[in-house]
């Protein structure tokens, strides 16, 4: 094999091997993705973020008959967690790994094609591991965000860099994860929408977008209000009014950060993005809703204009992310969007208007809460809510509360799946609580800004994790698939009837969408934290997924370690079919 140097700033090798024919991915191509079984050119299998395929070739009766075709080792030592989605083209798969790499794979064969590695510099603050989440394709690029906060846009033929922008500055805490969203614009053609990671570090959210062709900046939307918005060089209009919610000078270090990207609705031509936490943690330094934290908004994507909010956790205190995506999905002649939140509760939204239509607790036993009201604004329940510190005996600790969910959520950023076939979506949910309290802390840039302490722990003893089939229309889980340890991958549902999700103990598993009944199983050899894809290639029905544990999970202590210690970690590329 000959390889070769491809470009001084980072690392690109090139494999000669006989190269598939590359045509360019056009923005029609990205929207109706989801129509589409031939490739998979968006992360989500269409910007809605449905995730489901109408392939049916394999199926009920015919998966126990799947085994892989092919695999490929990520390699080196950088074995950590693996949650990238792939995209396929013209028969090249594209992926990510951990510590910001990027490959193309001969998606026949599983010969790599060429690898990117971006050189991270030494300081990089990431939250929650390694990870990265996917990139994006549009044109002849292939573009990814790296743990330093920049974008790099790949050559999709040969990996050399085409345009490299910087997001922030990581020394402040600033990261990136997220798989970049592309959406069409009439003023301003196809766009690259992204967010940005560390709001553990007193940053400040906001969504932007570039022209995807170039890297350059068309608008900037602050997620936290008081902060003004950039539209072609120039300020735009403030995000919400200054201190409407939030109290004197907080709204200026306000975290909720964008850090899982988004999902568009080509029907009401909005973009829906998630918000993550209000900085600090300490709930009593920032009395007031804290808008837009923890919330989901809906934005236009010419202007990077607000058109409605809708807060899951005002005036969180239990670091409930708001972040996970918010699916389109049509409810009986409404334009709804389903959410699985990281508080608990799943909520159906008119994705018009932002309008509750309707919420749930899709995890046991929530006690952060009574419920939600009939606008669902949650019902708090006083006692569970960590102290003030400052009013404590010596001001240094707050009282403890155990709340539920833990601060990892009833579910973080695994994707869920909606079925058009079943009517369901599909929830990779945990059932897990904490012992949470206040403490005093002062704002310090590129410092962690919490002001809490925590301890994680199961509150059943045979399992953690809980696949569920939820019925957005009547809020019945109609089926559940417990698992021992937490799950931390996405998942996928097929018009087969299947839904496809993997485990930390290695195993992606093919379930019958109706009833749950685990149909299939395979074991990978390492944790399964990534989210499988479907595609048809040479009239076979493909399927694949990254394994390599890793994530958020195994980084914090307690009895939930105690689940996975055991478990290694990896980085592999699997790809499977039925046998002609």
């Amino acid at each position: 094999m000959r390889k070769w140097i491809l470009t001084a700033s980072a690392l690109a090798l090139s494999v000669a091997v006989s190269q598939p024919s590359l045509a360019d991915v056009t923005i029609d191509d990205i929207v109706k993705d989801a129509e589409t079984t031939g490739d998979v050119v968006s992360n989500g299998m269409g910007p809605q973020g449905q995730r489901f395929s109408p392939l049916d070739k394999i199926n009920t009766g015919n998966v126990s008959k799947m085994v892989p075709a092919w695999t490929m080792s990520l390699g080196g030592e950088k074995m950590r967690g693996q949650e990238s989605q792939p995209l396929i083209k013209d028969g090249v798969m594209y992926i990510t790994g951990s510590y910001s790499r990027a490959w193309a794979i001969d998606a026949k064969t599983g010969d790599e094609l060429w690898q990117y590695d971006a050189r991270l510099p030494e300081g990089i603050l990431p939250c929650c591991d390694v990870i990265n989440r996917g990139g994006a394709l549009i044109g002849n690029k292939f573009i990814f965000g790296t743990l330093d906060a920049k974008l790099v846009a790949l050559d999709a033929k040969t990996g050399k860099v085409v345009w490299k922008k910087k997001i922030d500055d990581y020394k402040k805490g600033y990261s990136y994860t997220a798989a970049p969203l592309i959406v069409p614009s009439e003023a301003h053609g196809p766009l690259l929408v992204t967010g940005v990671s560390g709001g553990e570090f007193g940053i400040i959210g906001r969504v932007e977008a570039r022209k995807a062709e170039t890297g350059d900046l068309v608008w900037s939307r602050p997620t936290i209000e008081g902060h003004m918005g950039m539209l072609n060089g120039k300020e735009s209009t403030m995000t919400g009014k200054k201190n409407e919610s939030w109290p004197g000078d907080l709204w200026k270090t306000g975290g909720a950060a964008t850090w899982l990207g988004g999902t568009y609705d080509p029907e009401t031509k909005q973009i829906f993005m998630g918000t993550g936490n209000p900085a600090p943690w300490n709930s009593a330094m920032r009395p007031g809703d804290n808008k837009w934290s923890c919330a989901r908004i809906a934005i236009n994507p010419e202007n990077g204009e607000i058109n409605w909010g809708f807060q899951t956790t005002p005036n969180d205190g239990w670091d409930y992310d708001g972040v996970n995506e918010l699916v389109s999905f049509d409810l009986n002649g409404t334009k709804a969007a389903g959410t699985a939140d990281r508080n608990g509760f799943f909520y159906v939204l008119n994705r018009e208007n932002g309008k509750f239509i309707r919420g749930f607790p899709f995890v046991s036993k929530i006690t952060w809460a009574k419920g939600l009201d009939k606008n669902g604004r949650p019902i708090f329940d006083p006692a569970n809510r960590p102290s003030d510190p400052a009013k404590s005996k010596d001001g240094k600790k707050g009282s403890t509360v155990f709340a539920i969910p833990s601060f990892l959520g009833g579910k973080n950023w695994m994707p869920i799946s909606y079925s058009k076939q079943t009517k369901l979506f599909y929830v990779p949910s945990n059932e897990w609580g904490m012992d949470l309290w206040n403490e005093p802390v002062t704002y310090k840039a590129g410092a962690a800004y919490l002001g809490a302490g925590f301890t994680i722990k199961p509150i059943f003893d045979d399992h953690i994790g809980a696949l569920k089939a939820v019925d957005p229309a009547t809020g019945k889980i109609v089926w559940t698939m417990k698992n021992k340890a937490p799950l931390w991958g996405g998942v996928l549902t097929t018009a087969g009837g299947l839904v496809i999700t993997g485990t930390p103990e290695g195993y992606l598993k093919a379930l019958d969408a109706k009833t749950g009944k685990v149909l299939w199983k395979f074991n990978t050899g390492s944790g399964i934290v990534g989210t499988p894809v479907t595609w048809e290639q040479d009239g076979e029905q493909m399927v694949s997924v990254l394994s390599g544990w890793g994530g958020a999970v195994p980084l914090w202590g307690g009895e939930v370690a105690k689940t996975v210690a055991h478990l290694n970690q990896g980085g592999m590329v699997w790809t499977f079919k039925i046998p002609k």
